[in-house]
């Protein structure tokens, strides 16, 4: 009776502490901000500006946006899934708290406003964001990315007020196969023609 009653007791300990060292395990570190700024400092900012705002329209702004997509995108320039000689370099040097640091400051920078330059193509991309292409089976941006462009956070991008440029760059990097790292954005793109990818990145950087 005695040894039941102790291997009962040892077992109920073990198991208490193995799940306290799960939890530990499985909670997420919180980010260091302080952190973050240096880091973004030394190594973003010539590139994304001082708050993340960019002022090179090739590079994307990245204040405010979703810190989870932030580290999915370092994770995978890192280990290669997603290529670009710079940042391929950059992220290869980052570990996975330097990542979530930088990703979790920036985020919590205001981006600032954009405005659409290509007057002409303003209703076409409008379209396209807000209701897709229903003949060609073309879905609206904003199912994903929201309607103000807000995006959702941890799955979709932030894309409101984003450099055209940068956009431009992107939709037709996943249509040409160049980027690989989001097989959802590469069928939706690949039905894109040029004329439709300036129209909705223009349209994108109006986003507000």
């Amino acid at each position: 009776m005695k040894l039941i009653v102790t291997f009962t007791i040892v077992a109920a300990m073990a198991a208490t502490v193995f799940s306290s060292v799960a939890g530990e395990a499985a909670a997420p570190v919180k980010p260091d901000l302080a952190k973050g700024e240096a880091s973004f400092a030394g190594i973003c900012a010539a590139c994304h500006a001082p708050d993340g705002n960019s002022l090179i329209p090739v590079n994307p702004k990245l204040a405010q946006q979703h810190p989870e997509y932030l580290v999915k995108q370092l994770t995978e320039f890192k280990a290669g899934k997603r290529e670009n000689a710079v940042m391929n370099g950059m992220a290869a040097a980052l570990s996975e708290s330097d990542m979530r640091n930088i990703a979790y400051w920036v985020s919590s920078k205001k981006a600032t406003p954009g405005a659409a330059k290509e007057k002409d193509l303003v209703l076409l991309g409008e379209k396209i964001y807000r209701g897709g292409i229903a003949d060609r089976q073309i879905p609206a941006c904003a199912g994903c990315h929201s309607p103000n462009g807000a995006g959702i956070p941890a799955q979709y991008p932030r894309l409101s007020g984003q450099h055209a440029d940068y956009a431009v760059a992107q939709l037709t990097a996943f249509r040409d196969g160049v980027r690989k790292n989001s097989l959802q954005m590469t069928q939706v793109a690949a039905k894109l023609n040029d004329l439709e990818i300036k129209a909705v990145a223009d349209y994108i950087a109006g986003l507000h």
